[in-house]
């Protein structure tokens, strides 16, 4: 069959064949002109299933008589681009006696062609070879060239030659199988070579994305395309851009094909693209690293002023049309972990290893137009002009700007204006100043989405060719949603064209959604207005917000009499405007609900109707507005005014430096409102204006005069200037204007700027903004209900080195700009948030208004988690939940553990209206009180936004209003937390309490009403968990021994709260230093039963996993899929929380992948998840195979808490090594913040594998990884993962999966192994042979399956023996008893600094260095004994002003001291007999612990104490009048509301101390035996040597057993 080539000739030869179903002309080609005795297709396993069998029928069908045609496959990926892989490919054809004539076909991508063609180069010192890309980056540029070359562990292609090969073969129709990101990643390539070489091919690039893209979306059938006859519209385009961009690189290959000079031109984009991908390879594809390279170089060369802001514009929609990346902040970059390592300076160094470079000096390619570079090679380009470009910050260097006269970009919003005219308008418009901005971008790309018109760009990108398409709206293809980013006026005007889409057009809905500030935007009232015309929209998520779906209709939209509250942005007005003429009758508009703001605006958009066409009737004092049917005819040319908005920031600049600067193309004539800044702002504060018809120039007043302050500015005509206005009056520091003065005390240095509330719903809300942002520089403001005043002050006043955060806001970033050019050190954040509307606003800055900046990149923060980025760890939290839940306690302790106020908002209502709620509620009614309960609440919400608890009442959730405030509190600030309680319990409690008025209902009707609000207004939930679910007799609060700690609820709500709060999240530590961690599977059906065992279920694990799958509330194990009830599942978390502080992971696991979850319960598997995180799961383990939308949603509210993204396969056909699993991984890692992938083993080879795919994604920046097999022979990678593994307990009722080892089987492994080598510790002192330490740590080591010893070595001094010791390899560590906790010191390399303090060491400690080398560490571990003690028996008794006793003023007396001071005693006593001694021992610790020496043991100047520690031998102490004792009374323990009494003394059992604090009944003191203290520093000792959680169950016990002789 005849096939159409079309052929590109490459260094003097047509060997570039390109065409659609080459394989029959291929092999043709091949035998008829390259004769051989053997023809080798090497291609890798991926392609080998796409297209080997055709290749080997034609061979097989066509081969010469004596001919051999041999295949041979790889392993797809990177991997095999090796020094092994080019081995095994050499091993394998000396095995097939191939020779020199042989001929050697590389089928696949670029990969392929590397390692072949390098393997052609040096077979037999040279064959001839073949290249067959399959892929669309590898046919446009691996291919094409010669360049063959394997990777090393030191770079990529580093190793190879240049071979060319004899003939390239594009078969564009093997793209109909590549992925679609395939192939944007090599329409990179080709974007690229038209932007440095052609303006046609980048325009065609430009018009025809949709059409290039269809090529391989649908297969060709019949082989449709090897002839031109056959050939589609869509196929000829693509194989014409294949073409277009080989034919480039095969001119300059040709030309220069070492790459001495013309070749660099083809790396544009590489030079930041290639550091780029060194950082985020393989994650991120090669195209898509030099998709963002492009963008980048782009805008270095608009930097250096050789490319206009319209060329960047044009490469960044283009690249954006073909589905690539073109930032760093690309949520596709930003979900790799690597990322995080894509620093200024790490780029820039990898930049240093370039062959472009001469020596230190880096070169890139610049552009000088599209289609156009500066030079024909790279340019040498300094680094601080890279560092300002790759830079998320600048430096603003204060200076005196020139005398500039400057256009600014064109306005955004008679350009968005503009796009949507003549979209809708019929003919073709040509649109001139056109901003190129994201917000246009935006607009642009979904006005073609719903197919409205057509766009193509003349005059090299500087005019837009818009072809109307007269109102013909069509829904997105494949329901896709229109992402309109933070872009208000799109998403406003937008909202009222989609009501134009016909129904039975491709869909019949179409979605609008935006980030996440613009889903806090209003949208509303023109919903409202919409909805009331009949138009079918909904809310999505929050009511009045985006995203919304919008239905269309039959006639579209309605018209007739619409009516528009217009109080909160003219943008709603415009939008009905501008789509009036369209509706299917005349419409009368009327703007009602107050002022109209903003009337320019509207005005703006009536003159713009009117220039393409149609006329809108004002009636005459009214805000009433007519607008017949018809439709738009659009003008030939429509140009567009400079953005007047803009032009208030070089205006401003001039002003507050004393210079002069004029604005072209704005002036009287204008249509914007900002147009009048410069007459109605600048000049009342002391600057010269001239304004003509079309031009602006302004003067501002000498620096030694200064600006004067504003007085009262309306700003309402000019809103968005108010920000510029604000920094002008903050070095207002002149008297204003007379006339012009606010009424306020301190007036005339104020500016009060009013008219502009809607500000707070823009981008940001901007008045807080400016406030909380001037107040950084010193800046006095008052915020006002319309907004703001500020006091001016001369700028000398004003702090340096401020960094402005800007909320992502442009106008925030351009107005704190002109105060930064007169406060030095000020750094602006987020300066790309300015490509809003000046995209080359830093360039202007520098290249024509003459100011200098400097990239500064910025701390990285290690708070929350991205979707956290607005609530802070400070916010306030809102307690909600009925009265009798508990919220009052609850909060008081929350208050007190995360050093905040707590404010019951009962009792503040109460002081704000002076009478109780019960005599309120008497008096005035329900409906009254329900009205000044949301006052309160919104006050509370403006006042207390920081560092409070509140607990608010049990019926504000009553109102809709407050339940809104309640959820966007919740949404965009802070928690919002439902404490929830057994109703039985409640309705028990309200039965006695009386202070409240009655609910004149059934409690537990309330209780039903309110549930649900509850919900739906927090974002957290927390159970007072009593036990009401144990079964009977199942737990037994009271501690095994004296020494035994009892499940605590204070110690459940502070771990709940510091989680939640993000003031320490309870996570793993473990997990970020790379130390191995495990975690236990809870495999009960109702886990109650076990809480009396679990402490001793989870020895030795850092987490707790439930089972959600698992949980039944019969108690019998499900055996067929099983949904819990959330009610339940929320029980069974509460009871595990109560009694372990370790952390939750919440895993729900589906049938295939080992769990009980049926497979399709994706719905009931989010609402569970959703459960876990409201519950303050610090873990919640997520399938991957269930959709991205939902694991995505679940990930923008998780928190401060970890998602574990978890593949597991049961199938045992996963390979370690495959790509099948890489993708998995990508996957996993793209969202998760651990990754988990289970398989299976057959063998015992399967754990090498694994490890081998464990260490190529490990490294610098790499998530953690939990990799598994199941089975007993994948028992081995169990046993040598480090991240979380999954363990069991023999006291378990069965395994969570086969194969489960528990802690101390896996230790023991590990020991076998080779990897935990058996030490030796020590208990160094004298006398010592009744210590418990011998008993208590090899408890431990017995407990966890850990090889070591510990052993006592009695001794009063540091002896040889002792020093020989500390030298020996096996030396574990030491515990350090007197005499010895100073004499040790000498011998230790380095001692913590609470040691230092305390003067003595108890606990040494072997370390390695960084370098290799072994240290001794020396620790004090006796005040965190001392400490935890009296923490646990506080409860909830926080030490707030609280006194202390210390007994003593020997060494523990001191590791007593420290631990008071911690624990934030205010004074602490401390009594010796030796009143010297106890002088000496003060006068070594610092004067902020407030250590008073008293005279008697029962006489306390400042009170009495409620903790009393006792460091001297029990025969010390007595009962009785004794001269050589110390005599206790019962005055000692005279604090009224009781304490906690710590004696250090081991025996006897009741000591003198310990009897008479048990004597007294009331008030309670709880006793602390030494025993007690003995294990819990005995605890962390074992933990500091180990890196393990001591057992404390099992040495406990044994440990009792021991001290009471059994």
């Amino acid at each position: 069959m005849a096939t159409d080539i079309q052929r590109v000739s490459i260094l003097h030869k047509d060997s570039i064949h390109c065409g659609f179903h080459l394989i029959p002309y291929i092999v043709s080609t091949v035998l008829r002109s390259l004769p051989s005795s053997t023809y080798v297709l090497i291609t890798d396993t991926h392609v080998a299933a796409l297209h080997l069998k055709k290749f080997e029928h034609e061979f097989r069908g066509n081969l010469p008589q004596g001919k051999r045609f041999i295949t041979h496959v790889v392993p797809p990926g990177e991997t095999s681009k090796s020094r092994e892989g080019k081995a095994e490919i050499e091993d394998y054809l000396l095995s097939q006696a191939c020779t020199r004539d042989t001929v050697i076909l590389a089928l696949g991508g670029g990969v392929i062609g590397d390692l072949v063609g390098f393997v052609a180069a040096t077979f037999m010192r040279g064959v001839r070879f073949v290249q067959i890309p399959t892929t669309l980056l590898a046919m446009v540029d691996s291919s094409v060239g010669g360049k063959t070359a394997i990777d090393t562990p030191r770079g990529k292609n580093l190793i190879g030659a240049f071979w060319q090969p004899e003939y390239i073969f594009i078969d564009a129709a093997f793209l109909e199988t590549l992925p679609t990101r395939e192939f944007s990643n090599g329409m990179a390539e080709i974007i690229k070579t038209a932007a440095i070489w052609d303006q046609d091919d980048f325009a065609l690039l430009e018009s025809r994305s949709q059409d290039i893209f269809s090529a391989i979306q649908t297969p060709s059938q019949n082989f449709a395309g090897r002839q031109q006859s056959t050939r589609s519209e869509s196929q000829a385009l693509l194989l014409r851009v294949i073409v277009g961009s080989i034919s480039v690189k095969a001119h300059i290959v040709t030309v220069d094909e070492r790459e001495t000079g013309l070749r660099n031109l083809v790396n544009f984009g590489h030079t930041i693209g290639h550091a780029i991908e060194a950082v985020l390879t393989p994650f991120i594809l090669h195209g898509e690293c030099v998709s963002i390279g492009s963008i980048l170089e782009a805008e270095v060369s608009r930097q250096l002023g050789h490319l206009g802001q319209v060329g960047v514009g044009r490469l960044l929609r283009v690249m954006k049309a073909y589905n690539l990346p073109v930032s760093l902040k690309d949520p596709r970059i930003t979900a790799v972990p690597a990322s995080r390592l894509l620093s200024v300076d790490r780029l820039l160094d990898i930049m240093k290893v370039d062959k472009k470079n001469s020596g230190s000096t880096k070169k890139i390619v610049l552009l000088a137009r599209v289609g156009k570079t500066v030079e024909e090679k790279a340019s040498a380009v300094a680094d601080d002009v890279i560092r300002r470009t790759l830079s998320e910050a600048v430096c603003v260097i204060p200076g005196i700007p020139r005398q500039v006269s400057m256009a600014t970009p064109g306005s955004k919003s008679i350009s968005n204006r503009a796009l949507v005219l003549a979209s809708l308008g019929e003919g073709t418009c040509r649109l001139k100043n056109l901003l190129h901005s994201e917000d246009t971008q935006v607009m642009m790309a979904a006005l073609g989405d719903l197919k409205g018109a057509h766009f193509f760009w003349e005059d090299n990108g500087e005019t837009l060719v818009v072809q109307g398409g007269r109102g013909n709206f069509q829904a997105p293809q494949d329901g896709k949603e229109l992402y309109l980013a933070n872009a208000g006026t799109a998403a406003r005007f937008l909202t009222c064209v989609c009501t134009l889409v016909k129904s039975g057009s491709l869909g019949s809905t179409t979605t609008l959604t935006g980030n996440a500030r613009m889903k806090q935007r209003p949208v509303g009232p023109l919903v409202d207005a919409l909805r009331a015309n009949g138009s079918s929209i909904k809310y999505l998520e929050s009511e009045g917000c985006l995203p919304l779906r919008i239905g269309g209709s039959h006639g579209g939209l309605t018209g007739g009499h619409i009516q528009l509250a217009a109080s909160v942005s003219s943008q709603f007005v415009s939008a009905i405007l501008l789509c009036a003429p369209y509706a299917a009758e005349d419409v009368v508009l009327e703007l009602i609900g107050g002022q109209v703001i903003s009337q320019p605006y509207i005005d703006m958009t009536i003159a713009m109707m009117r220039a393409f066409g149609a006329h809108v009737q004002r009636d005459a004092g009214t805000d009433v507005y007519r607008i017949k049917r018809g439709y738009y005819r659009n003008p030939s040319e429509y140009s567009i005014e400079s953005d007047a908005s803009s032009a208030t920031y070089p205006l401003a600049i001039a002003a507050i430096t004393g210079t002069t600067c004029t604005i072209e193309n704005i002036g009287k004539n204008s249509l914007q409102g900002d147009a009048r800044f410069a007459k109605e702002v600048l000049e009342p504060m002391g600057c010269l204006v001239v304004q003509t018809d079309t031009e602006t120039t302004v003067t501002g007043p000498s620096v030694q005069e200064g600006l004067r302050a504003g007085g009262v500015i309306d700003m309402e005509p000019m809103t968005d200037a108010f920000l510029t206005a604000s920094v002008l009056a903050a070095v207002a520091a002149r008297p204003a204007l007379e006339e012009r003065r606010p009424g306020v005390q301190g007036g005339k240095r104020t500016t009060r700027i009013v008219g502009i509330a809607n500000q707070r719903v823009k981008e940001c809300n901007r008045i807080k903004a400016m406030i909380d942002e001037l107040a950084k520089f010193g800046v006095k403001t008052t915020e006002l209900d319309d907004g703001l005043e500020v006091h001016g002050q001369d700028a000398l006043t004003l702090r340096q080195g401020v960094s402005v955060h800007c909320y992502d806001d442009h106008r925030v970033a351009m107005a704190f700009t002109v105060l930064a050019t007169v406060i030095g050190g000020t750094v602006i954040e987020e300066k790309r948030c300015v490509e809003k509307t000046w995209p080359n606003w830093w360039d202007d800055l520098k290249n024509k208004i003459g100011i200098s900046v400097e990239g500064v990149e910025l701390k990285v923060s290690s708070g929350p988690a991205a979707s956290l980025s607005s609530q802070q760890p400070s916010a306030t939290i809102f307690l909600v939940g009925m009265r009798g839940a508990g919220k009052t306690y609850v909060g008081g302790l929350a208050a007190a553990t995360l050093d905040r106020e707590f404010i019951d908002a009962d009792i503040a209502f109460e002081h704000k209206h002076s009478i109780g709620v019960k005599e309120f509620v008497n008096t005035l009614g329900w409906k009254t009180f329900r009205v000044a309960e949301i006052e309160m609440l919104q006050e509370l919400l403006k006042d207390k936004a920081e560092n409070y608890v509140v607990s608010l009442g049990g019926g504000i959730v009553e109102t809709p209003e407050a339940r809104d405030l309640l959820k966007r509190y919740a949404r965009d600030r802070g928690p919002v937390v439902h404490v929830a309680r057994d109703v039985n319990e409640i309705v028990t409690y309200l039965g006695e309490e009386t202070s409240r008025p009655s609910y004149g209902e059934a409690v537990v009707d309330v209780f039903r009403r309110r549930e649900p609000w509850f919900k739906e207004c927090s974002s957290y939930e927390y159970i007072n968990y009593t036990g009401a679910l144990q079964t009977p007799g199942s737990v037994s609060l009271s501690p095994e021994s004296p020494w035994g700690d009892a499940p605590s609820a204070s110690k459940t709500i502070q771990g709940f709260f510091r989680h939640i709060s993000g003031t320490s999240p309870n996570l793993c530590p473990k997990i970020k230093s790379g130390q191995s961690s495990y975690f236990l599977s809870l495999t009960y059906p109702d886990v109650t039963p076990a809480l009396s065992i679990l402490e001793e279920l989870s020895e030795g694990s850092d987490a707790i996993e439930i089972r959600v799958d698992l949980l039944s509330p019969d108690g019998l194990p499900p055996t067929s899929p099983n949904i819990p009830s959330l009610s339940y599942a929320a029980a069974q978390v509460a009871a595990v929380r109560r009694y372990t502080p370790l952390p939750i992971i919440f895993t729900v696991r589906t049938t295939s992948q080992g769990g009980l979850f049926p497979d399709d319960g994706e719905a009931a598997a989010f609402d569970l998840m959703m459960l876990g995180l409201r519950l303050g799961c610090e873990y919640i383990d997520v399938e991957i195979s269930w959709s991205e939308k939902r694991r995505r949603s679940l990930c923008a509210v998780k928190g401060y808490s970890n998602i574990i993204s978890s593949w597991h396969d049961w199938s045992g056909k996963m390979a370690w090594n495959s790509s099948y699993l890489k993708e998995r991984y990508t996957t996993a890692a793209e969202l998760g913040d651990i990754i988990k992938i289970v398989g299976k083993a057959d063998k015992l080879e399967d754990n090498f594998t694994l490890r081998q795919f464990v260490a190529s994604v490990s490294g610098p920046g790499s998530k953690p990884l939990i990799a598994i097999n199941m089975g007993a022979e994948g028992q081995m990678s169990r046993i040598l993962n480090t991240t979380f593994s999954p363990v069991t307990h023999p006291m378990l009722p069965n395994r969570a999966a086969p194969g489960q080892l528990s802690v101390a089987q896996v230790q023991t492994g590990l020991h076998l192994m080779g990897q935990i080598p058996a030490k030796k510790f020590y208990l160094f002192g004298a006398p010592i042979s009744q210590s418990m330490s011998p008993t208590l740590h090899n408890t431990g080591f017995e407990t966890l399956g850990l090889p070591h010893s510990y052993e006592l070595l009695e001794t009063d001094s540091v002896s040889a023996e002792v020093q020989k010791v500390l030298a020996s390899p096996d030396f574990g560590g030491a515990s350090v008893t007197i005499p010895l906790k100073l004499d040790i010191l000498p011998f230790l390399d380095n001692i913590s600094s609470e040691a230092q303090l305390i003067g003595a060491v108890n606990t040494v400690i072997p370390r390695q260095r960084h370098d290799g080398s072994r240290e001794l560490y020396g620790d004090n571990t006796d005040w965190i004994g001392i400490a935890q003690c009296v923490r646990y028996n506080l409860g909830e008794k926080l030490p707030r002003n609280s006194k202390a006793l210390v007994l003593g003023g020997g060494g523990t007396s001191r590791a007593a001291l420290y631990a008071l001071h911690v624990l934030g005693f205010s004074t602490i006593y401390l009594f010796n007999r030796t009143r010297s001694s106890a002088e000496k021992l003060v006068s070594q610790f610092p004067l902020e612990y407030n250590i008073t020496i008293i005279g008697a043991v029962d006489q306390f100047p400042n009170g009495p104490p409620t903790v009393i520690i006792s460091t001297v031998p029990a025969t010390a102490l007595s009962l009785e009048s004794s001269q050589d004792q110390i005599v206790l009374s019962r005055g000692v323990l005279s604090a009224v509301e009781g304490g906690v009494v710590v004696d250090m003394a081991y025996r006897p059992a009741l000591t003198p101390l310990l009897a008479i604090a048990q004597s007294v009944k009331e008030p309670q003191w709880r006793t602390v035996h030494g025993v007690g203290v003995l294990l819990e520093q005995g605890y962390r000792q074992f933990e500091a040597w180990t890196n393990m959680r001591a057992p404390q169950s099992a040495i406990r016990s044994r440990v009792h057993q021991r001290y009471q002789g059994k």
